[in-house]
């Protein structure tokens, strides 16, 4: 089985490294691919690559390229993680739209957009040399903002599913609160990617008994915390959020923490740079504690158990994706991507049935879907006026002085992405 990742010379890298050596038997990668045009950067996090997998005793071997073509020729399926600018775009993404008393978000809003402009060109680009490579390999997408770019992956018909580590993060923190395996438990989570709510907690699989009341009096102020959300909104909404909802249900006072604390990008930046220098150390043949607060925790277990299930082995039968709606939610059009528990195998992913949806969750998906759709035409079509729709359709813009605002600043800060500007 080959795999390739695009975006290989991410600092994110050792963690999917680390979880394709434990979980092997799932998973039997015989080579790996590590794609990216950072030569420098590529060598450093492929060296630690080969020493984590042979400290385990893993026989695959890890193969470094900057030559997109040949590191997915043959590739079973391609994993995307790869961030078109860098750290510097997204300190961009994160500082501007604060001048306008908006959110500064690398995934939603302003920011979300920006980043979405500069990535769907790319991400269509490589998928079509995936697709003349090998028509049946599976692309699965990591890249942010996963359900812009996944629709766009799926609308040119590629075989791909998007992937996320929020409802992974989630299952296995009520995992820990519940004192059970996390494979026991069984999330009713809906929504869009960065827009979901744990509607039910089951344990046994989507049959089994919801236990999300008894987490909610039992552990609501834990779980309050991890989300930065007061505990009575918890009670009375009782549903969990996904934390990217503080930035709708917190908005004022979310921009006003922005801005006074330095970018998460400033952080991350700083985090990489020390990252990169452990990685250098050839004595080092693990992943490094640090590593832990860069983020994407859980992705490798994710990203092992979708391959596999996709490429025909021993995922696991019901994961949570991002796919198309098919009706999953009725008030939605069926080619816009959803993020909900599906039944995944080799033909793809089948969303499961899901409840109507409340009309205050319901209202908010139908919104950003909507922006969804225009963010993506403005991706794919390019000029001010798409940009100016996008933003006025956003929730958290809204405002016609805004999003003329923002059209210039996303624009300005971005040009050297943009073929059109």
């Amino acid at each position: 089985m080959k795999l390739t990742v695009v975006g290989g010379g991410s600092t994110y890298t050792p963690e999917l490294i680390d979880g394709f050596a434990r979980l092997r038997d799932t998973l039997p990668v015989e080579e790996l691919v590590l794609v990216d045009p950072a030569a420098e950067r590529l060598e450093l996090v492929g060296g630690l690559a080969r020493r984590i997998l042979a400290r385990q005793g893993h026989p695959g071997r890890v193969v470094t390229t900057s030559d997109l073509d040949a590191g997915v020729e043959g590739a079973d399926a391609v994993l995307l993680q790869l961030r078109v600018g860098g750290q510097a775009a997204r300190e961009q993404d994160e500082t501007w739209p604060l001048e306008c008393g908006c959110i500064g978000q690398e995934t939603t809003g302003a920011g979300g957009l920006a980043k979405a402009l500069r990535t769907v060109p790319v991400v269509l680009d490589i998928a079509e040399r995936v697709r003349r490579a090998n028509p049946r390999a599976w692309i699965i997408d990591f890249t942010n903002p996963v359900g812009i770019v996944t629709r766009a992956l799926l609308q040119a018909g590629h075989r791909a599913v998007g992937l996320c580590n929020v409802a992974i993060g989630l299952q296995r923190k009520f995992a820990a609160l519940l004192g059970t395996d996390p494979r026991d438990v069984h999330l009713d989570h809906v929504g869009l990617n960065h827009l979901t709510w744990e509607t039910g907690v089951r344990l046994g699989g989507p049959e089994g008994a919801n236990v999300l009341p008894k987490l909610l009096a039992g552990h609501g102020d834990a779980i309050a915390d991890d989300l930065r959300l007061p505990r009575p909104l918890l009670d009375r909404l009782g549903v969990v959020p996904s934390y990217y909802l503080r930035y709708y249900y917190a908005h004022d006072e979310v921009v006003r923490e922005l801005g006074t604390k330095p970018s998460r990008a400033a952080e991350v930046a700083a985090m990489e740079r020390e990252l990169l220098t452990m990685y250098g150390d050839p004595s080092l043949d693990e992943k490094p504690a640090l590593l832990a607060k860069r983020g994407g925790a859980f992705y490798s277990e994710a990203a092992v158990d979708l391959a596999a299930s996709l490429l025909g082995g021993g995922g696991s039968p019901y994961q949570v994706v991002n796919t198309l709606n098919k009706g999953t939610l009725p008030f939605l059009p069926d080619d816009a991507v959803v993020e909900v528990q599906a039944a995944v195998g080799p033909a793809g992913a089948t969303p499961l049935p899901v409840p109507d949806l409340d009309p205050l969750y319901a209202g908010l998906v139908a919104n950003v879907t909507a922006y969804e759709e225009l963010a993506l035409e403005a991706a794919l079509r390019g000029g001010r006026d798409r940009v100016f729709r996008a933003l006025l359709s956003h929730p958290l813009i809204g405002q016609y002085a805004y999003a003329d605002a923002l059209t210039d600043r996303l624009i300005a800060h971005n040009r050297e992405h943009l073929a059109w500007a």
